[in-house]
């Protein structure tokens, strides 16, 4: 058996060298991480594997979220180095993410060495005990000889049937070990799943028989060929397709069969139109709860159900909470593949996809809004869309703005909505980071709020020393506003402690490197985005904004008026 190793050849492999190559077989081309001690030999590794690239970012959480950014933007599973301890911890805001997602995550822990673990050591930290109720699983590779299994495994079961997150410990002393093996893992080439010809037959009647049908389309469709093939199948069976939680860009905004975006704020109007579907086609979501509106759509009661068909790689997710006609594991592409060959059907459901597309062109239309403190948040989805035709990467964050956004931006053909369905913080500083490095030919502009860009605005410096062409809008209205929301509806008149002090942020990113500028009325808003989006590099774009408008479907009260 021939030694294989990544490093200078006057030395024997390492474990270290072994694991990063065999991320490498695996096709990770890029990791993200803070670097610590406890795993200074995968650096030195990393050092001899050009091919790798390594972005260094200033909080594990956030390269956590890069990572899980990243993961969504090419299919393959994230990597994340970091830390023992403190390390590991910071970053269990991605990996709690990454479960809330079923996004593929492989989060790397250097830990304390072999001989100093459960003695109290310095930052020690019980990864079975802190990731085992998120993580799909949690190992600690102590045998040098199984390097390269344990890491084939934690990419395979990452990216497998529901895809989510796995934490692999590599103690500190085991990193520099001779790996007696030296033979890094690779890839396995596996073919897609369909239906058998039993189930395609049922589905196909089920199909024929429908009047109303509904496709819902999920992360499992990400990608160009998805993509494309959700389209194909939508016009050739005169499809009305809306999409799950985060996938608003699936099928392009303006086609006639998009019927919208099922997300924390669809409205009632949208869901009733919906709940008239006859045959629900969901294809590549798993129903999560925020798609299906807490497991109300497609309607559950068994005396008065919602045919439901439900194609996704994970059987655990079949019936799990809804019961479906037919329910199949199987690649959800692969599945779209065989019905767009399929004979052309549909000519009697063309009014109702009219029905539903419509909904969708009536509510995207921007009306002007005036309010005395502040920018109404709907003339920048509104500007950027103009500016942009929807062909833009956009990377939101957690906030009342992102309904804004959800409403007024109408995604193209090559357009991207990037976003965590676990509603965290933060996570759009960094992820704009990935989106841009992963990104050509589309402009890309995160949305975040004044208190998630805060949280992690230190990754505003990874992106100027990469100058990355990614606009920041940052919501500025002194709160957290979605709190503030709950909070004045549950007790009203009795503010504490959402109201926030703030930086001027465009200063602050001129500090950084950044262009800064701000939008204090509603005509500055084109102009300042126009400018923000030619730049060409970093730019901070904050938008002074109503605190009393906080979305497109809560109204001022007659109190607030009156302040």
């Amino acid at each position: 058996m021939s030694t294989v190793t990544t490093g200078p050849q006057d030395r024997p492999p390492t474990v270290a060298h072994t694991v990063v190559a065999s991320l490498l077989g695996h096709g990770v081309d890029r990791v993200f991480c803070v670097a610590g001690e406890s795993y200074l030999p995968a650096l030195d590794a990393l050092y001899d594997t050009p091919a790798i690239d390594v972005v260094t970012c200033r909080h594990e959480g956030s390269a956590a979220f890069m990572a899980l950014a990243d993961a969504k933007l090419t299919g393959r599973a994230g990597v994340c180095l970091v830390s023992r301890g403190p390390g590991a911890a910071n970053a269990a805001v991605g990996v709690h993410a990454a479960a809330e997602d079923g996004s593929p995550l492989v989060l790397v822990v250097g830990q304390v060495p072999v001989d100093e673990a459960d003695r109290e050591a310095f930052q020690a930290m019980d990864l079975g005990r802190q990731f085992g109720g998120t993580a799909k699983a949690v190992w600690t590779l102590q045998d040098p000889a199984s390097a390269a299994e344990f890491t084939a495994r934690a990419i395979r079961v990452a990216e497998s049937g529901t895809p989510g997150p796995v934490v692999l410990g590599v103690p500190e002393d085991v990193w520099a070990a001779a790996d007696p093996v030296g033979v890094p893992s690779r890839a396995r080439a596996t073919g897609p799943a369909v239906p058998d010809a039993e189930g395609l037959r049922r589905i196909r009647e089920l199909l024929a028989a429908a009047r109303r049908p509904l496709l819902l389309a999920g992360a499992g469709l990400e990608g160009a060929e998805g993509r494309a093939v959700l389209r194909a199948v939508a016009e050739r069976h005169r499809l009305p397709v809306v999409t799950s939680n985060k996938h608003q860009h699936l099928l392009a905004n303006r086609h006639p069969s998009y019927a919208g975006h099922l997300h924390n704020a669809t409205q009632a109007d949208q869901l009733a139109a919906l709940d008239r579907a006859d045959l629900v086609l969901a294809v590549g979501t798993r129903l999560d709860t925020s798609t299906t509106k807490r497991r109300r759509f497609p309607a559950p009661d068994p005396a008065h159900p919602q045919p439901l068909v439900h194609i996704h790689p994970d059987p655990g997710r079949i019936g799990l909470f809804h019961r479906p006609e037919a329910g199949f594991a199987a690649d959800p592409v692969a599945f779209l593949r065989e019905l767009a060959t399929w004979p052309a059907s549909g000519a009697d459901r063309l009014d109702w996809r009219e029905e539903l597309h419509s909904l969708e062109v009536r509510k995207a239309v921007w009306q002007p809004v005036e309010a005395g403190d502040g920018v109404v948040f709907g003339a920048v989805p509104a500007a950027l869309d103009e500016l942009t035709d929807g062909e833009v990467t956009v990377v939101v964050d957690s906030g009342t703005f992102t309904s804004w956004v959800y409403r007024y931006l109408r995604f193209g053909e090559r357009g991207r909505l990037l976003g965590i369905s676990s509603s965290s913080m933060g996570f759009a500083v960094g992820g704009a980071v990935s989106a841009a490095l992963r990104t050509e030919g589309t402009p890309v502009v995160a949305v975040v709020g004044d208190g998630g860009f805060l949280m992690n605005g230190g990754e505003l410096m990874t992106a100027c020393s990469l100058d990355l062409p990614v606009v920041y809008i940052v919501s500025n209205n002194g709160s957290y506003g979605t709190i503030r929301a709950h909070q004045d509806r549950t007790f009203p008149n009795r503010t504490i402690a959402t109201d926030l002090a703030n930086p001027d942020f465009a200063r602050l990113a001129e500090s950084f490197g950044a262009l800064g500028l701000t939008a204090r009325t509603p005509a500055d808003v084109r102009p300042v985005l126009a400018k923000a989006l030619a730049h060409g590099g970093p730019a901070v774009v904050e938008v002074r904004t109503s605190l009393r408008h906080l979305s497109p479907y809560r109204r001022p009260t007659e109190s607030e008026d009156r302040a």
